[in-house]
């Protein structure tokens, strides 16, 4: 016997993995061919399982600790082998370990918009991104899945599937969500959590869990946006035009204070200090408190009534205005 064939010979006495990377999902042992010696030694770190393979059946399962492989702890790869109570010559199984960790910072986007019916807004197109974290809850399903006949499997192997899954049910989820585009940036952690059960459904499949999903940014069509922009600069210029009144009929009464007899720029002041006023009585809500808005702003007609600003006819129509809506 040459030298090689002693070294292709050799058993194998101890089994274990001293992972070095951060994105190795399955490693299987390297036997070289060698059988495994009956008593060796097999040592799972924390966020690790081992999975012993006979001829593509799955055998025991191994969690963190030192294990002896020997018939009285491997039960389910001895009923495979048909072995006898006490078997203790070498054996050859495929030993593949599976790295339970949570792996971060995947990413995921939208390639091409995806349409969202939005309750505010109707059918919308819209691009989005983000990131995620998973770790593996089923090692057996995980394996069956991706592993095949490679050694080794790396988070870059199975992004591609896990992204396509994303993104083929986001558009229901954030459908389902009932939060509006227009609140999207304010409720992204809210939304995560509420598209995380969506996304499970899928993974389920794999033996993965989905730990973390983070939407980073949506993006609406640039028409949409524009139309958006408008909305808010005419809600802004309402705002001043609102303050500007207010500011002009406090000027009028200024003027009718210090000029009683001032006919065109009293009846110009008044009519918009009436306008405001009025203003106040209509866009009050219903309530008790509306109510009392609204007899304050009688009060105040009462009062510049007396001061002469305004007259008895145009105090009686909006008396009869306010009144009618207590």
């Amino acid at each position: 016997m040459g030298l090689f064939d002693f070294i292709t010979n050799e058993f194998i006495e101890v089994i274990d993995w001293v992972d070095d990377t951060t994105d190795t999902i399955i490693w299987k042992f390297p036997d070289k061919g060698n059988k495994i010696m009956n008593g060796a030694q097999l040592t799972v770190r924390e966020s690790q399982h081992a999975v012993l393979m006979n001829e593509g059946e799955f055998g025991d399962v191994y969690l963190p600790g030192r294990h002896q492989l020997s018939t009285q702890n491997m039960p389910v790869t001895t009923t495979l082998k048909s072995w006898k109570y006490l078997f203790e010559s070498p054996f050859k199984v495929d030993v593949y370990f599976v790295s339970t960790r949570e792996f971060v910072n995947l990413k995921w986007g939208t390639s091409n918009p995806i349409i969202v019916r939005d309750p505010e807004l109707g059918q919308v197109r819209l691009r989005s991104f983000g990131s995620y974290t998973f770790r593996i809850s089923n090692s057996q399903q995980f394996i069956r899945t991706f592993a095949g006949t490679h050694p080794q499997v790396r988070t870059g192997d199975v992004e591609d599937q896990l992204r396509n899954a994303i993104i083929s049910r986001l558009a229901e989820g954030l459908a389902g969500s009932g939060v509006s585009i227009l609140d999207f940036s304010k409720k992204f952690s809210e939304l995560g959590e509420q598209l995380k059960p969506v996304f499970q459904r899928e993974f389920d499949a794999w033996g993965i869990t989905i730990e973390k999903f983070y939407i980073e940014n949506v993006t609406l069509p640039e028409e949409v946006e524009q139309m958006l922009d408008k909305t808010s600069q005419l809600n802004l210029l309402q705002g001043k035009l609102q303050q500007f009144n207010q500011m002009q009929g406090g000027i009028a009464m200024e003027k009718m204070a210090d000029n009683p007899g001032a006919g065109g720029t009293a009846g110009i002041g008044a009519g918009v200090l009436l306008t405001n006023l009025m203003q106040q009585a209509t866009q009050s809500p219903a309530g008790g408190d509306s109510k009392q808005q609204l007899l304050d702003v009688l009060k105040q007609l009462g009062e510049l009534k007396a001061s002469g600003v305004i007259t008895q006819e145009e105090f009686d129509q909006k008396k009869t205005e306010i009144l009618s809506k207590l």
